[in-house]
């Protein structure tokens, strides 16, 4: 009954708009775990994400906004929550060194426009595997590169629906922080990214060596969702993990990883309580190891957090 109000609820409102039940979440992320979305809807532009987001309002659903899953641990038992996926992949160029890329855009293709225009500051994006919209969110990085760089604008729909923007400081940058993961009820909708001239052999040099380095020192065969936890005041966290003896440390499917430490890997159908044990126990041995506690970078969806 709840589900087949809250799904005519966004029907009324966003007619036009995508919406899937019962949609299993290892589907949409990088980790391959998850259990059923009861509700998804992936809408298409702006104003069918602000509809959707105010039919939540209206039913009184919390919602999660979804990128491209690759930072997130969903649980097995199912998300009650309304599971919003923006399909927004408006990607053009708006002055002679800024792009405009809408939330749904892959930062792989953001990067490679830009070395096609001949334009220099993404080219630590190139192997993110993530979205504009989670990658502004958290302030995504990579071998010295960081969103913070490059964003000089964000556009996101507010908690009543309003479409608003941040620019600048007030996008409140931080060390996988930003304006949006400190609030909740926001959705990001596009980004502005500000470039440099440069030529296009050497950025694509640049985006070659640094793709050559993940795929020697990443475990990019098997799924994951990056780099498992933050960098710490003190120290790497892979560092501090193979310190502490634990690579190749596996509970059910969960590992941690044999080639990096910093990854968590789906070995073989692992589950979202395995990986979430397995984490728990690399932070109780690295703290028993080095006094140092690790903060997870990796979003929880459903189920308790540790």
């Amino acid at each position: 009954m709840r589900i087949t109000l809250v799904t005519e609820c966004i029907k009324r409102l966003a007619p036009d708009v995508e919406i899937r039940i019962s949609e299993p979440m290892r589907k949409h992320t990088s980790f391959r775990i998850g259990g059923n979305a009861e509700i998804m809807a992936l809408p298409r532009t702006e104003k069918e994400a602000a509809l959707v987001m105010r039919a939540c309002r209206i039913c009184r659903e919390d919602f999660f906004v979804l990128g491209n899953g690759t930072n997130v641990l969903a649980a097995e038992n199912g998300i009650d929550c309304i599971v919003i996926k923006p399909m927004m992949t408006d990607l053009r160029q708006i002055g002679e060194t800024t792009l405009y890329a809408q939330s749904g855009v892959l930062l792989s293709k953001l990067a490679l426009e830009a070395m096609k225009l001949g334009l220099t500051g993404l080219e630590f994006a190139h192997g993110i595997p993530g979205s504009v919209g989670g990658a502004v969110f958290m302030n995504a990085g990579a071998y010295d590169g960081q969103i913070k760089d490059v964003v000089v604008r964000t556009d996101y729909i507010d908690e009543d629906g309003v479409l608003k923007s941040v620019s600048e400081d007030e996008q409140e940058f931080d060390y996988r922080k930003s304006f949006f993961s400190q609030r909740e009820g926001l959705l990001i909708t596009g980004a502005v990214f500000s470039l440099k001239k440069g030529n296009v052999q050497e950025i694509k040099e640049k985006m070659d060596d640094l793709m050559a380095k993940r795929k020697a020192s990443q475990p990019l065969d098997l799924p994951s969702a990056g780099s498992t936890f933050k960098r710490p005041a003190e120290g790497y966290a892979a560092a501090l993990i193979d310190r502490a003896g634990l690579k190749g440390l596996r509970i059910g499917g969960a590992e941690v990883s044999t080639k990096h430490a910093g990854f968590i890997v789906n070995a073989g159908n692992a589950t979202s309580e395995d990986v979430r044990k397995l984490m728990h126990q690399v932070q109780e041995r690295v703290y028993e190891n080095s006094g140092i506690w690790l903060e997870p970078e990796i979003k929880f969806l459903g189920g308790e957090s540790r």
